[in-house]
Formats: structure tokens, C-alpha cells, sequence
């Protein structure tokens, strides 16, 4: 074993009981009775929420505002996450914008806007984080006049991968605004102009990704679905995504991690796995902001899906059942991009182990090797956990 912890694998599955036990922090709702779907249709099942929590996508208030004081601290290890920040090219008030534009296509037709939209979203969300460290303003004013400017523009996403590029780009670009509308310098963002990316979202991103999809490209839309929900303040759309991840037969929680916390794709490769799990864990932290415990849903089936797949990653030897998403079955576990490891552990350590108390040996291990945690070629997830989540 590569931890070297014979005991912790002994005692590990004790220690997941805890997780199963633990009572739900003050303002938790329930799980749905419902169980999560493995195959074919499931009663829909909608959120207890009749109101939403702002900001409330990945960080809520307390949230930026410890980010805030550790690094105006100098506290480790929140700075050198914040350099980690502060490296990325994204991150700077100077970034030269790729965009808007009109239509943006991604697929087997071409890409024509695709990178545009990509980055612009990564550079949005990116300044809206240094604007709340910094209270610079010219941070504030890069992320608003992205938004600004693409929410004006955009009228189609098309294309085979149409749903990958609303699904991932609309979740970044949700998570900025969702920033900036409760942050932003007095002023600077009108109501008319929030209400013309709210309706960019609704109008132009939704119709895109709602009817979701098989396996990976599912949970992105499952993620981008509820990001956009929260910013838009609509419970129809994030209801929609949280049915979603719990009922669907292809992309719901249970259907993308099976009970011994193999993943659909890890049969495929472990970049492909360890995004799916990125986006759950989005998903999840979303909701824990806005008083739903998605964590805990399944036995904490997410923390299984992060153990089997850092302990493959970390060198052992896992247990494999031919397995896959509803079009495609895998025979044999993948050693593709094996031990090549994505910005996502942080989230999900800090989650279980320092805000439950729980355990999470092999996540843990991973979260430490990378720490401080950066960015991922083309930013699929936030990353630079060791800034964001470190509690």
C-alpha cells in the first residue's frame, strides 16, 4: 500500500461509519426517502428550498471573507495558495478578453468562439476571487466586463459537444456573477444589466444542457444546471438539477459511483474520472451552502468515489467490475493519465475531514501531495483548493 497504513485500511471502514452517523449541521435538510437511481426511471424528487443562500455557489459570505483575513494574514498554508492564485495568467485585472461572441460552437463542426468562452469564463471567476481577497477594484471591473460583455452577445451554443461547453463554461461564468452581484463596488453592475445575464442564463445556456446526458457530460450539465439556478434565482431550474442528481438513470450520483466507489469512467481514464468526480464534488459543496447535504447522500457515496480513485491513483491495487456510463462498458480499470492527479481534493477533504471530523485516508494523502493546490490545464474545476476550502 502505498500510505504505508495497514491500520487505517483496517479501521477505515469504522471510520466511514462515522460519516454515515454524523447529525446534520444546523439549517441540513433531509435526504430524500427516495433511493438514488443504479438504472431505468425513478420518482422525481425536488429540494426542500423554497429561497436561496447569496452568494452561494462554492463560497458563501463566510467563506470569502475567511479567504480575506488569512492572506492579509500571511497565514500558511491559505498564502501560498493565494500565490498559486496570483500565478495564474486568468487571475490578472490585465487579462486581454477572447470574446464575446455571438455564437459559439463546439463539436465535430468546429470551435469557433469555443476558447473564447472558456477562458473569458476562467478569467471572470478568477478576478471576482481577487477582487474579494484584494478589494481592488480594477479586478472587480475585469470580471464585470466579461460578464457584461458576454451576457449582451451570446445567443446560440451548438454543436455535438454543445452540452460539455454550456454545462462547464455556464457553471465558471455562474459562479463569477453569482460573486460579483453580491459583492461588486456600488454602482458598477445595473439591475437591467444583471437581469440580461440572467436571462442570457435561462435562455441561452439552459435549453442546452437540460435534457443532460449520458454519464460524464450529465454531471457537467448537473453542475451547470445548479450554478445557474442559484445566480438566477431560480428553484425550477436548480430543482431540475437536483432531481437530476439524484433520479437520473444515466448522470445521478448513484448511477456515476457504485457502492464500492468505482466510477462509471474509470474504465475509461482517470482524467475523464477524476472530472466527474470534480463536478459532483461542485455539486455537492453548492449544496451544503444552500442547507442540502448532497455530501451525505448514499453513505457519502462522493467520499467512496474520492477514496477507490486516489488510492488507484496513489499506486495500489482496487477492486474492478466491467462497468460504464448507459452507452459504453468498460472491461478493465484504465491506467490512462494514471497518477497525473486534478485540482479537486482539496474540496472534498476539507469537507469531510475538517468541517465532519470524518476520515478520508487516501483523499487526505492526495490533498497533501498537492498542496498548495493550483489550477488544471484549461481549468475544468475551480481549483487552488488550498486557498478556497482550507478550514
Amino acid at each position: 500500500m502505498n500510505d504505508g497504513s495497514t491500520a487505517d485500511a483496517e479501521q477505515g471502514p469504522a471510520r466511514r461509519k462515522f460519516l454515515k452517523l454524523t447529525v446534520l449541521g444546523a439549517g441540513m435538510a433531509a435526504l430524500p426517502a427516495a433511493a438514488l437511481a443504479t438504472a431505468g426511471p425513478a420518482s422525481a424528487v425536488t429540494s426542500p428550498l423554497t429561497s436561496f443562500t447569496h452568494p452561494g455557489i462554492l463560497h458563501n459570505s463566510t467563506d470569502l471573507a475567511r479567504i480575506k483575513s488569512k492572506v492579509a494574514a500571511g497565514a500558511a498554508p491559505w498564502l501560498a495558495g493565494y500565490n498559486q492564485l496570483t500565478a495564474s495568467g486568468y487571475s490578472s485585472s490585465s487579462y486581454s478578453m477572447a470574446g464575446p461572441y455571438a455564437t459559439v460552437q463546439r463539436g465535430t463542426a468546429g470551435y469557433s468562439g469555443n476558447d473564447a468562452l472558456w477562458n473569458d469564463a476562467n478569467a471572470a471567476y478568477q478576478n471576482a476571487v481577487m477582487w474579494t481577497i484584494t478589494g481592488t477594484t480594477a479586478h472587480a471591473t475585469k470580471a464585470l466586463q466579461i460578464i457584461k460583455a458576454w451576457s449582451s452577445t451570446l445567443t446560440l451554443i451548438t454543436g455535438t459537444e454543445a452540452k460539455l461547453a454550456a454545462g462547464i463554461y455556464g457553471a465558471k461564468l455562474a459562479a463569477a456573477a453569482e460573486i460579483m452581484r453580491y459583492t461588486a463596488p456600488s454602482g458598477s453592475w445595473s439591475s437591467s444589466q444583471i437581469a440580461q445575464t440572467v436571462a442570457m442564463f435561462e435562455n441561452v445556456f439552459v435549453p442546452v444542457i437540460e435534457g443532460y446526458d449520458d454519464s460524464g457530460w450529465g454531471v457537467m450539465c448537473v453542475r451547470g444546471m445548479f450554478q445557474i439556478g442559484v445566480f438566477c434565482d431560480n428553484l425550477t431550474v436548480f430543482n431540475s438539477a437536483y432531481n437530476a442528481f439524484y433520479t437520473n438513470s444515466c448522470c445521478s450520483l448513484g448511477r456515476m459511483i457504485n457502492t464500492t466507489g468505482q466510477c462509471t469512467e474509470s474504465g475509461r481514464d482517470q482524467q475523464h474520472t477524476q472530472n466527474i468526480l470534480g463536478a459532483l464534488a461542485e455539486i455537492c459543496e453548492t449544496g451544503w451552502i444552500q442547507g442540502l447535504d448532497l455530501y451525505g447522500a448514499a453513505d457519502s457515496r462522493l467520499l467512496s468515489g474520492f477514496e477507490y480513485t486516489a488510492s488507484y491513483n496513489l499506486g495500489n491495487t482496487v477492486a474492478y467490475t466491467p462497468w460504464g456510463g448507459c452507452k459504453v462498458t468498460y472491461n478493465t480499470i484504465s491506467s490512462t493519465y494514471r497518477g497525473e492527479f486534478r485540482p479537486i481534493y482539496e474540496m472534498v477533504y476539507n469537507h469531510y475531514v475538517k468541517r465532519l471530523g470524518g476520515w478520508a485516508g487516501y483523499t487526505s494523502q492526495v490533498a497533501a501531495n498537492l498542496r498548495p493546490e493550483g489550477a488544471a490545464f484549461q481549468c475544468d474545476h475551480p481549483g487552488f483548493g488550498t486557498l478556497l476550502y482550507t478550514r
